[in-house]
């Protein structure tokens, strides 16, 4: 078989050469694993040089690859894949909110959407929090010097009878949070550029995402519904991190953990935002990929004139 012969596309400047690799890198993106998405962009190679197709555009490319995935890997990955090309073909930059109490596997998530939808900028509400502690003294802004589950130490002002402090101290922490949200939001949407933002300050409510109107917003929320469950995320976190995130820490506050997560997930379905249940991660990440393109898409859609 005359496996040297070369594939250029027909309708890129100059001619550009067909990259296996590259194919397979975009089909990783519906969920196939690497060794799965290489094997069929071999194939799609393979078919073209066959039948000598060695000038081809990049449409009749990517129908080609839809036929063969749903041949060797199922329908469900074929739609995937041509869904995931009409949201790549956005004409304004998408931002993604990931938000979930403490340990519910949010910067995972962050992480691994983000790779499969080639957005380069990541980003943590703690990293904001941050940044702003070295903006803001403690005395001017003390809520931000406090984790989340214990901002109620920060509290400069008495709790409302009947309030709990935990939640009070969570609700001023986050408002404040999202002032920087807010700021980081604008920046890329001015530059053009894709991001994707987790952190337990993403509460819906806090934020109008319609704001913004040159780019394309979606926001959900990642939950943990059992308390065993959640709890040994955090054991498996200390083991990943060498120590550094302490089991013991959040052992001590799980109970105010697990209430700001039924605060979270309360206020979601207040505003309509939908919320994710964290589970194998591979599943969750193609639950929250669906939901990212049905959210971008749909907007688009809405937006048309």
């Amino acid at each position: 078989m005359p496996s040297g012969k070369t594939i250029t596309l027909a309708d890129k400047r100059h001619g550009l050469p067909f990259s296996k690799g590259l194919l397979a890198q975009s089909l990783t993106a519906t969920g196939l694993p690497p060794s799965r998405a290489h094997e069929i962009a071999l194939a799609v190679q393979e078919d073209l040089r066959d039948r000598d197709e060695l000038s081809i555009t990049v449409k009749r490319l990517r129908e080609l690859t839809a036929e063969f995935l749903g041949r060797m890997a199922g329908d469900q990955y074929a739609i995937r894949y041509m869904r995931l090309y009409k949201l790549s073909k956005l004409d304004s930059p998408l931002i993604i909110l990931i938000g979930g109490t403490t340990g519910v596997g949010k910067s995972t998530i962050a992480t691994e959407v983000a790779h499969r939808l080639g957005i380069t900028r990541i980003v943590s509400t703690d990293s904001i929090r941050e940044v702003m502690r070295g903006i803001f003294s403690k005395d001017l802004m003390p809520a931000i010097y406090e984790s989340a589950f214990n901002a109620w130490r920060g509290l400069r002002v008495p709790v409302p009878h009947g309030a709990n402090p935990v939640i009070v101290g969570f609700r001023e922490q986050t408002a404040v949070v999202a002032t920087g949200v807010k700021a980081l939001i604008d920046r890329s949407v001015l530059e053009g550029d894709s991001l994707v933002l987790e952190g337990v300050h993403l509460v819906p409510g806090y934020i109008e995402t319609r704001q913004f109107k040159n780019a394309r917003v979606v926001q959900l929320v990642i939950t943990v519904d059992d308390a065993d469950s959640h709890r040994s995320h955090f054991y498996i976190r200390e083991v990943q991190t060498d120590g550094t995130r302490p089991f013991e820490r959040y052992r001590a506050n799980f109970g105010n953990i697990r209430l700001l997560g039924r605060y979270i997930d309360d206020m979601a379905r207040e505003h309509g935002i939908p919320v994710i249940a964290s589970h194998q991660l591979d599943l969750t990440v193609a639950d929250v990929i669906e939901h990212i393109i049905d959210a971008a898409v749909e907007e688009e859609f809405e937006q048309a004139p």
